[in-house]
């Protein structure tokens, strides 16, 4: 299957084909595909009129771009002060184990669990926290881990995704963009 570079296109004339849009082009991008992926280099860098390794490296140096494909809900474990106080460690041993992932292996085989750590979520007075796909939950314990990753299983099952769009389906095949992404 050959890729779909109209949906590139599209968000090219969204931005704009200059070398100065490239990070909010490939933020779109990384939105519609949940990673950024290799197709999109060469092509983004003759449309923008820079070479392909400027372009492989804004993707490379900003932690927020991601080479790997990401599940649909991106689970962050804040490690700061605060919530490595109050005990994220055991947020997230429990949620490794309940999703059955590794430091090494961070997504999902279904694609449907991402789970990173990072170094702060900024709302320190509610750890510990964690947040999915922005969203914060605070005062986490395994315990509401364990209610949490059963809620967004159901959410999971009662909002079917189409994969080739990353667009949430809704009754009747209309579809309506992710709004927490």
């Amino acid at each position: 299957m050959a890729f779909d570079y109209g949906s590139i296109d599209r968000i090219i004339e969204r931005w704009s084909s200059t070398p100065s849009a490239t990070i909010p082009i490939l933020k779109d991008i990384q939105e519609q595909y949940r990673h950024l992926p290799p197709e999109i280099f060469p092509y983004l860098a003759k449309k923008l009129g820079v070479s392909e390794a400027r372009v492989y490296g804004v993707a490379t140096f900003y932690k927020t771009f991601s080479l790997k494909p990401k599940g649909r809900f991106i689970i962050k474990v804040c490690d700061g002060t605060a919530c490595h106080v109050l005990k994220a460690g055991p947020l997230l041993t429990s949620l490794r184990n309940k999703l059955g992932l590794s430091e090494i292996q961070d997504t999902t085989a279904d694609f449907l669990f991402t789970l990173e750590t990072v170094s702060c979520l900024g709302v320190c007075a509610l750890a510990p926290v964690l947040s999915v796909n922005e969203r914060v939950y605070p005062a986490m314990t395994p315990e509401k881990v364990s209610a949490l990753l059963k809620e967004l299983h159901t959410e999971a099952q009662t909002t079917p995704i189409c994969l080739k769009t990353n667009a949430y389906t809704t009754d009747g095949g209309s579809i309506r963009l992710p709004q927490v992404w």
